[in-house]
């Protein structure tokens, strides 16, 4: 992927981890956004099933990820589950090479792909929302004008937007800093579709991942990106996470964000809004987990079917919104029958 400018991140040097506070707020990441869940110490439920389930991919899914391998190694103590975050393009590459079970996916499957013997399931689904920093100092117009569709585009695809002032209607001159996504993501290519892109028409400053993108955007006055629902809210909290600002979207245009277009205060105002299709679709999409071809593990297809199943439960709680039973319903048809 092409991008304008090299990352300030790397070019400073800097760990591309999420800084501790960041980890802390979120309670799910861990260095090298890697985890693998441990054995309960006295199973309640324990059952014959075992072996290892590995997924790896899209840090928009990785959260729900966790909770799913927490809650099925309860039931399940014998099988070992191991996720690894680092984007959407990676998911997809691990699974079709053979690396890991499922590829964590947060965009469409590619036709390529598909003829590799890429199989999705979809499992929930999120958005992706822009987003800029508490201390912008033209904040209280961003909430109460948003921005347009065109004003995104004005600033990630063709940059003819340099101040503020020029996207708010305004006479400030101070100047917008956009940053993207460095890495192959299903979040950069969800957002450029919304712009009627694709993820390398956008400009900006490439920062890794999703925990990373957010802390640029936090420290940046005047920055300006996108992100996964999940790394914009606090999970305890529920509100956007300190030093975030999620900005809301103009939706008709009007230049001010009428109240069916205000739904941003809490994680939960959000994603009720994005069930009920309120919020667009892109930038909400659906999440997939994918396989090379039928899983053919006992764990690893016990593990989809839970998945699409009882965990579905887990779904709500933990930020994201469930699919339809029908579609749910649909990926229990491509699981071999035992």
């Amino acid at each position: 992927m092409k991008l304008k400018n090299k990352s300030r991140m790397e070019a400073s040097g800097e760990n591309r981890t999420a800084p501790l506070f960041f980890m802390a707020a979120l309670l799910v990441f861990v260095p090298a956004a890697h985890f693998a869940v441990a054995p309960p110490a006295h199973p309640s439920q324990a059952q014959e099933l075992s072996g290892n389930v590995t997924l790896s991919g899209a840090w928009a899914l990785y959260p729900m990820g966790l909770k799913w391998g927490e809650e099925f190694q309860k039931l399940h103590p014998k099988v070992r589950i191991d996720i690894q975050a680092g984007g959407a393009g990676k998911g997809i590459a691990d699974a079709l090479a053979g690396i890991v079970d499922f590829g964590m996916v947060s965009r469409e499957i590619q036709p390529a792909e598909t003829a590799r013997g890429a199989l999705a399931f979809a499992v929930c689904k999120d958005a992706v929302v822009p987003m800029t920093s508490e201390k912008n100092p033209v904040l209280a117009r961003v909430r109460t004008a948003g921005l347009k569709k065109q004003d995104f585009s004005n600033i990630w695809i063709t940059e003819t937007a340099k101040t503020w002032g020029s996207v708010l209607g305004t006479a400030d001159s101070s100047e917008i800093h956009a940053y993207t996504r460095s890495d192959a993501c299903g979040a950069a290519e969800t957002w450029a579709q919304f712009l009627d892109k694709k993820q390398e028409d956008l400009k900006g400053v490439g920062v890794y991942g999703d925990p990373g993108l957010a802390e640029a955007v936090r420290r940046d006055p005047l920055g300006v990106g996108f992100n996964n629902v999940n790394y914009a809210y606090d999970p305890k909290t529920l509100k956007p996470i300190r030093g975030i600002a999620v900005i809301p979207i103009d939706l008709d245009g009007s230049g001010r964000i009428d109240p069916g277009e205000d739904f941003y205060a809490t994680r939960d105002t959000l994603t009720a809004a994005i069930a009920r299709g309120a919020y667009p679709s892109p930038p909400a999409r659906d999440l997939y987990l994918v396989s090379k071809g039928r899983p053919e593990k006992p764990a690893v297809a016990a593990f989809l079917a839970w998945v699409l199943t009882e965990g579905q439960r887990y779904v709500p709680e933990t930020g994201y919104i469930a699919l339809s039973a029908d579609k749910l319903a649909d990926g229990l048809k491509k699981i071999r029958p035992r």
